[in-house]
């Protein structure tokens, strides 16, 4: 957020249609088709049930408002437009809005395994499902209103609670973890990752995952669990702000991945 893209998001036309190539239809396809089956009883059953409810189309990028007319009867959400990334200020308005952000480009063939910035693959795919359970949308609206109104100084803090869960979140059940989090539903590389016996899973606990830092270059070397969706609901609902400051005051834990490779270093 807040810094430039390289890419260009597409705008709609006069009818609100937004166009896009026959190749970057074919993107969107063959990345559908290969995520579908890399989370298949990996993904938890809410995200899967979203998927359901949406019926995304497997051969096309869906419009904007083919998702936002679904969202808004199940949720009162809807999908909205952004030219690429954006400021905090106006990621947290639009969230409060009930406004989800997604700038509508795809990434290219070069990029399919990995892209830093959120493409309309990421955000559709990755989030919107999620977005049809109450806990989850209440959460994330929760989450919106508090850094619209927040002094700046905190939104680097909150940024870790919705990266621990939105982004990266994982969800025990019966039958061992799942994802919930788009940024790891969307990754062919961190789906397969995040549940295998290399990385960290904590519980859930909001003074460690706001204290804890992370890096957006690597796969996580940490995931959070939460108990099952309802405890996103009860998190809505603590005083966030306080543990925030309590958070900051305290500072952050030491890194557990390395340094970021200085590129200007000869």
């Amino acid at each position: 957020m807040g810094k430039s893209s390289k890419y260009v998001a597409r705008k709609a036309d006069e009818n609100g249609f937004i166009h896009y190539t026959d190749e970057e239809h074919q993107i969107w396809s063959e990345l559908y088709e290969r995520q579908i089956k890399l989370i298949d009883g990996k993904a938890c059953d809410e995200y899967m049930e979203g998927l359901d409810i949406l019926n995304l189309p497997k051969d096309r990028i869906p419009q904007l408002e083919e998702v936002s007319s679904i969202l808004r009867k199940k949720t009162g959400w809807e999908v909205a437009w952004v030219p690429a990334l954006i400021s905090f200020e106006k990621f947290f308005a639009l969230l409060a809005d009930k406004k989800f952000p997604c700038a509508t480009f795809i990434r290219t063939r070069e990029e399919m395994n990995y892209l830093q910035e959120p493409d309309v693959f990421h955000e559709i795919f990755g989030h919107c499902a999620m977005l049809t359970n109450p806990y989850f949308a209440e959460f994330t609206h929760t989450y919106g209103r508090l850094g619209a109104n927040a002094d700046k100084q905190y939104h680097v803090w909150l940024a870790r609670l919705y990266w621990f869960t939105v982004e990266f979140g994982l969800i025990k059940t019966g039958q061992g973890d799942r994802i919930y989090g788009g940024g790891i539903l969307s990754s062919i590389g961190e789906s397969q990752y995040a549940l295998s016996d290399e990385p960290e899973h904590r519980p859930f606990d909001i003074m460690n995952v706001l204290r804890t830092p992370y890096r957006i270059d690597i796969m996580q070397p940490i995931y959070f669990c939460i108990e099952d969706m309802k405890q996103l609901f009860d998190i809505a609902h603590m005083d966030i702000m306080s543990h925030v400051k309590e958070a900051k005051s305290l500072g952050l834990f030491e890194p557990t991945y390395p340094p970021k490779e200085d590129k200007m270093a000869s």
